[in-house]
Formats: C-alpha cells, sequence, structure tokens
C-alpha cells in the first residue's frame, strides 16, 4: 500500500485542542467523523473554521479531518481554525505571510481566569451589606 501524504498542524485555543490533516482534495472538512456542517451549526463557527482556508484560497485544494477534544464549541472552532492555518504554512511556505496578517497564526493566550479566595468568581466580589 502506499502511503498517503498529509501536512500536519496543531490548534489550541481555551482549553481546546485540535489536531488537523490537510489531505490533497476537494474541500470537504471532516471534524471527529462528522461534517463541520452538523458539528457546527452556528453560521460564525462556521466561517471561522473556514477562514484561513478562504484567505488563502486554498478553499478546493484540501480535504481536512480534524480530531479535536476539550472546551466548547467557541473554543473547538478556534482551535481548529487555529490548526488549519498552521497545517497550511507546511503545505506551502509563501502562505505564511497572508495568514500572519489576518492574525491567523497567532495563539490566542485568553483564558479562564482562576477563583480567589474571599471573592464569588475571579472578580466578584460578595454583596456589601451597611446594616
Amino acid at each position: 500500500m502506499e502511503k498517503q501524504t498529509y501536512f500536519h498542524g496543531t490548534g489550541r485555543r481555551k482549553t481546546a485542542v485540535a489536531q488537523v490533516k490537510l489531505l490533497p482534495g476537494s474541500g470537504a472538512v471532516i471534524i471527529n467523523g462528522t461534517p463541520y456542517e452538523e458539528r457546527f451549526p452556528d453560521l460564525n463557527h462556521q466561517r471561522t473554521i473556514l477562514q484561513p482556508l478562504m484567505v488563502s484560497e486554498c478553499l478546493n485544494k484540501y480535504n481536512t479531518v480534524v480530531k479535536v477534544n476539550g472546551g466548547g464549541v467557541s473554543g473547538q472552532s478556534g482551535a481548529i481554525s487555529h490548526g488549519i492555518a498552521r497545517a497550511l504554512i507546511r503545505a506551502d511556505d509563501h502562505l505564511k505571510p497572508v495568514l500572519r496578517q489576518n492574525g491567523l497564526l497567532t495563539r490566542d493566550p485568553r483564558v479562564k481566569e482562576r477563583k480567589k479566595p474571599g471573592l464569588r468568581r475571579a472578580r466578584k466580589a460578595p454583596q456589601y451589606t451597611k446594616r
């Protein structure tokens, strides 16, 4: 059997981690074994996932197979986008400036802030009572 070539990229956002494989193909995006339209019915998340492919004009050049776990819907879609952008650079190094310009290669460092002692949440204090 002939070994199929693919380009790999790992994307992260919040607590979500996405492992992306780009295979030469017609443009199908499969996430955890299901098409991305079923897994992410919201159009904003779909747009986030496809943004690196649209910006680099590679929408119909590669099939994308993704394994994603952790986090919620928003974090997962951001992680997938980050992973696709990284995999595209491995496929074609000339796409790096375009992806960098659109902010698709920068890992979003924002995560949930931890709860502090004496507070109800990270910053919410208990209600003050004067009397």
